[in-house]
């Protein structure tokens, strides 16, 4: 099975500038070409699952039923541009609990290669923080981060890691990993 782990705030949509989390639909915002990228990679025979912290849950600032709820409309949007997320993991935990399924921890991926096996080695896992690159690292996976969330270039000198690859959008990653079927 060819899959492709990908975070979501800040690589599907807009991370929530101001905000810690995105709490409701209102405030999803899909990224440029984001929707195109999914389509893309499901059209090319990869299942797409989300790996996700959402630590507002925890922190009881939005409910695991409203968490539902904006993963559903994300799923009825990409669905209407002929994508789809296969399978959602989130980890709900504050940073302080020390949960194994917490990024930078590869906890959720190994949930997720339950349902769905892959060689991790040939798998790719796309973020846009450093944090998502020491989970993939963790993992197995080939890294990928992108520039439209919360890292950039310019601080690349500051990361405790680096990416195997590093692109300005989900679309672009997309791009070079279909090329690499």
């Amino acid at each position: 099975m060819r899959v492709v782990f990908l975070d979501r705030d800040g690589v599907i949509n807009k991370d929530p500038a101001g905000k810690m989390y995105v709490t409701k639909w209102k405030d999803f915002s899909f990224l440029p070409r984001a929707k195109r990228a999914v389509c893309l990679l499901c059209k090319n025979g990869f299942k797409v699952v989300l790996i996700s912290n959402q630590a507002g849950v925890g922190k009881g600032l939005f409910s695991k039923k409203k968490l539902a709820f904006i993963t559903d409309n994300m799923q009825k949007a990409l669905k209407k541009s002929g994508g789809r997320v296969h399978g959602v993991f989130y980890c709900t935990h504050r940073s302080e609990d020390d949960c194994n399924c917490r990024k930078p921890k590869a906890g959720l991926i190994h949930m997720a290669t339950k349902r769905f096996p892959c060689d991790l080695t040939k798998t790719y896992f796309i973020g846009d923080t450093i944090r998502d690159v020491m989970a993939a690292r963790q993992a197995g996976c080939r890294s990928i981060l992108i520039f439209t969330g919360k890292e950039k270039p310019s601080n690349k000198k500051n990361w405790e890691t680096q990416p195997k690859h590093t692109f300005s959008d989900l679309y672009e990653a997309v791009e070079f990993i279909v090329g690499k079927k």
